[in-house]
């Protein structure tokens, strides 16, 4: 076991994640917001522009991660110089989450009480002053809910990214484990990823549940 290398691969999935789901989240939430208030009935409803945002998202989403990074690779060295390493992984799965994570706001934005933005619309307040003080705040505890499902995703999909050389926890079980047929590094990476799963979701959780009582 070697445990210098374990160790950096830690760091480096560590990395890809955090990375990932901020850009992604960012990414997400402008896309998400965009088809919430688009849609028809919404603040800013716009049938072509929602039928529009809604099929590229339909046609991207459902793109089998392993396959998206290697249909990216020419935009990733464009952008990067490289398709190769924790930062060109971070570029093609930060592109891939928003995607996914702009159903998860645009579904939890929709389910927000109507009844909150007619009264903040009758005080006079501007649709985009309603998005951010009333829609995004209101929706505030299932959005952290739904982040922390897209930050077990992105763990899952920066092991992922190991098949094609992109480090991390994944890449460490591949080049170490399976390439040296040593499955006790693949259990103990295994193991690893869960405690990462699990500590996130514990906090998502406990943040999610802050948010509810305000």
């Amino acid at each position: 076991m070697d445990w210098e290398s374990y160790l950096t691969a830690i760091g480096q999935t560590l990395y890809i994640v955090a990375i990932s789901i901020v850009v992604s989240g960012v990414l997400g939430l402008v896309l998400g917001v965009a088809l919430a208030v688009t849609r028809r009935g919404g603040l800013l409803s716009s049938p072509a522009v929602y039928t529009v945002l809604n099929v590229v998202v339909n046609i991207v989403r459902p793109i089998p991660f392993i396959i998206f990074v290697t249909a990216v690779s020419p935009l990733t060295i464009a952008v990067l110089g490289t398709y190769i390493g924790p930062t060109a992984a971070t570029f093609a799965l930060s592109l891939s989450a928003a995607f996914a994570v702009s159903r998860i706001v645009e579904q939890n934005l929709v389910a927000v009480e109507p009844g909150v933005l007619e009264a903040a619309r009758a005080v006079g307040a501007s649709p985009v002053r309603i998005i951010l003080t009333v829609l995004i705040p209101e929706g505030l505890g299932p959005l952290i809910l739904g982040y922390t499902f897209l930050f077990v995703g992105i763990v899952d999909m920066s092991a992922q990214v190991g098949l094609i050389g992109g480090g991390g926890l994944g890449d460490y079980a591949i080049t170490y484990g399976v390439q040296r047929s040593n499955y006790e590094v693949v259990y103990i990476t295994m193991i690893t990823i869960v405690v990462l799963v699990q500590l996130g979701q514990f906090a998502g959780n406990r943040l999610a549940r802050v948010a509810l009582r305000r």
